[in-house]
């Protein structure tokens, strides 16, 4: 396996606990940082990482810090985004739970950049047992002077919240999340203005993913320079890869950018094949809102390429013969799969938690859950195979947030893949009704 940055010491009994962490060089990036650098010098490290979000967008961390207003006398803050509710990715939960002095490190350190003096944490309400734990850990980061007044004696004061939310998948959106921080309704809002500008009670703020603060420090501890080494093209470092679905070795990998695909699902390293020695279907490689593909044109790009864990790799071939690296939500699917009701299944999810403010979004999710509900339990027609594909591209670029796209995405990328599957269950509906009833046959790729 490649360098691991971030899950070094994951394993380490008491890694939890500051003095635990700290004897295994925890909170370096902090003193490095206070005490060596500038707030802008540590922007620059960052920059020259070339870290890109690993919340799914994947945009280049240190533009987005740069983006940041600094208007005289207004504060500036910095919110984690712990909101993982994402079906298919559980990295930030394990982080988080095994590591919290690694993100409060990241996240004292990445607020001295930023010019941030309160921040926070805004975590997934499910998650109270990683609440309890992140507290526990801040609490030590006080005590042990690393946040509150006057941080080792720099002059640079920091306050840190953990706060939980309300268990809405569409506060995980950074405006939505936003409002829902300052006790309002979690819907998304509109832009501009953005966070940048008018963010959290309209001051400036950035909001980051766990994993992209976590990655700060090893940034500041090695330099930007040497992080970039790591990984391929503009895909630089590390990343956890929440593997599951029908794999012999599901769990939480740090990869380092590059690995092949093939390698990464059946290397005795990693994934350690299909699992019963069945045969790979399908993958949703990002989270369950990327586009599905085939095996065919997951292990290789449509080119003929091997296809690697990056995000330039992954979305080669647009949405067309491609996907994107998302989350990093890893799902294998093997021959034993209905895609039609995997579709459904996805379909209510983004149904259940469209938070009702675009109508394209409320009724088009609406729309697909129970189109595809008719289709996968035997009562649909062919019509209403163009019709979900139809209801997919009015909701796609309709929309304030992102959450419409993450609906339609799946369904269309489905269809275009696996359309004779869904023919099927219309040519085929009492065979299809029957519970873990199963396509006979294969995908056409188009």
């Amino acid at each position: 396996m490649g360098r691991k940055l971030l899950t070094e010491h994951i394993n380490v009994p008491g890694i939890d606990t500051f003095e635990v962490y700290r004897q295994h060089g925890g909170y370096r990036s902090v003193e490095k940082a206070l005490k060596t650098m500038t707030p802008d010098e540590v922007v620059e490290e960052v920059k020259k990482s070339g870290l890109r979000g690993r919340g799914g967008a994947g945009f280049p961390t240190g533009m987005k810090w740069s983006f940041l207003a600094k208007p005289e006398g207004v504060p500036r803050h910095l919110v984690c985004n712990a909101d993982e509710s994402e079906p298919g990715t559980f990295k930030d939960r394990h982080l988080m739970s095994r590591l919290p002095h690694l993100l409060i490190e990241g996240m004292i350190t990445s607020s001295y950049a930023l010019g941030a003096n309160t921040s926070y944490i805004y975590i997934r309400g499910e998650l109270l047992y990683v609440l309890r734990i992140l507290e526990k850990a801040i609490a030590e980061a006080y005590a042990n002077g690393f946040l509150g007044k006057n941080i080792l004696g720099s002059g640079y004061d920091l306050d840190l919240h953990v706060h939980p939310g309300g268990g809405a998948y569409i506060c995980g959106e950074e405006t939505a999340l936003l409002e829902s921080l300052e006790g309002k309704r979690g819907n998304p809002r509109n832009k501009p203005p953005f966070p940048a500008v008018q963010g959290l009670y309209a001051r400036p703020t950035v909001v980051n993913n766990v994993e992209s603060i976590a990655a700060v420090v090893p940034i500041i501890n090695e330099g930007g320079d040497e992080y970039a080494k790591l990984g391929v093209g503009k895909s630089t470092g590390t990343k956890l890869i929440s593997a599951c679905g029908h794999l012999n070795k599901p769990g939480i990998y740090e990869i380092e950018l590059g690995v092949p695909v093939e390698e990464f699902i059946y290397s005795d390293e990693y994934c350690g094949g299909i699992w019963k020695g069945r045969d790979l279907k399908a993958v949703v490689a990002g989270g369950s809102s990327v586009p599905i593909l085939p095996k065919e044109l997951i292990l290789k790009t449509a080119a003929g390429e091997s296809r690697l864990m990056t995000y330039e790799s992954l979305s080669d071939g647009g949405f067309v013969t491609g996907t994107m690296l998302g989350s990093g939500g890893f799902i294998a699917m093997d021959e034993t799969t209905c895609i039609v009701r995997n579709t459904w299944n996805f379909s209510r999810f983004y149904h259940h938690e469209s938070c009702g403010q675009c109508s394209p979004c409320r009724e088009g999710t609406g729309w697909l859950e129970k189109v595809l509900h008719r289709l996968e339990h035997g009562h649909g027609n062919m019509h209403d195979i163009d019709l979900i594909v139809s209801v997919a591209k009015q909701i796609e670029g309709n929309t304030i947030c992102p959450l419409g796209e993450a609906a339609a995405w799946p369904v269309a990328a489905a269809v275009r893949h696996f359309r004779h599957e869904f023919e099927w269950h219309v040519t085929h509906r009492e065979e299809a009704a029957r519970p873990g009833a199963v396509y006979p046959g294969k995908a056409v790729l188009v």
